[in-house]
């Protein structure tokens, strides 16, 4: 996953951001909301990984998985392509979300143990 042009570009303005975001939640909630935080981008991330082939369905819907196949048997190898190409361009801001939801998981429980607890 090599970072093009304008993902250097847009990296301070993303740093940046998530600083500011990261200054306010710790200013309301202190280190467990960082905490918190990370676990809530991290979970919402981690749902759309995994429902990126399509919707993983309920118990009440047993025949969504079959439909979803027999949709996918019937596109076009153009059709295909473009589902490969746009499930490729996901990869990269998931990992981003994923990255920073570690590392406020690890930012915001770390020092709340660290320094909250005797």
């Amino acid at each position: 996953m090599r970072m093009t042009r304008i993902d250097w570009l847009l990296l301070p303005l993303l740093t940046g951001v998530l600083f500011g975001v990261v200054c306010i939640v710790f200013a309301l909630v202190g280190y467990l909301g960082l905490g918190v935080l990370g676990l809530l981008i991290g979970f919402v991330a981690q749902r759309i990984e995994i429902e990126k082939e399509g919707a993983v369905g309920h118990p009440m819907v047993t025949s969504l998985y079959a439909q979803q196949a027999e949709a996918r048997q019937r596109m076009t190898r153009a059709e295909r392509a473009e589902h490969r190409a746009e499930m490729k361009s996901l990869v990269k801001p998931l990992f981003v979300a994923k990255v920073v939801s570690a590392g406020l998981i690890i930012l915001g429980f770390g020092f709340f143990f660290l320094f909250q607890l005797p």
